[in-house]
């Protein structure tokens, strides 16, 4: 379940519309308290790992370019477009990432000033609770949206 509901919602307020685009994404770890689905519409929903040992509270920033969002592609075979992140990496140090639980989902918001009120654009199930010791990374590669 990548593309939220709430994203679509964006996207499409967005591109027809001329709704406020943010200037940046975040991409954030959240435990198996709650589940990303396609009614999540914050942040707030969800619960975050916690912050320290490499973990900043908000995740990583995504800028909306062709860079962090590297590639852009129209697919007539399956009928269907995608955007893919560039590969985010969470490194630990001084004690596990996280510092306590585990990280669950990835989930890619909005840079709405307020954590708790950042719009969930989409998230990613991670298979398993995740944990990292400290110097080993936590990579998230090749995560993408697309819309069928």
């Amino acid at each position: 379940m990548p593309v939220t509901n709430k994203g679509k919602y964006r996207i499409l307020d967005v591109y027809f519309r001329n709704g406020t685009e943010p200037t940046t994404f975040y991409m954030f770890l959240a435990t198996s308290a709650a589940a990303v689905v396609a009614d999540t519409n914050t942040k707030s929903e969800l619960t975050e790992v916690a912050t320290g040992n490499g973990y900043t509270a908000g995740g990583i920033a995504v800028a909306r370019d062709s860079t962090d969002f590297d590639v852009l592609t129209e697919d007539d075979t399956n009928d269907k477009a995608l955007v893919q992140i560039k590969d985010l990496v969470w490194t630990a140090s001084g004690g596990n990432l996280p510092g306590s639980g585990a990280a669950r989902y990835a989930v890619l918001t909005d840079d709405n000033g307020t954590l708790g009120s950042r719009e969930v654009i989409g998230g990613f199930d991670l298979s398993s609770d995740r944990v990292v010791s400290s110097g080993q990374t936590l990579t998230l590669q090749n995560c993408e949206f697309d819309l069928t």
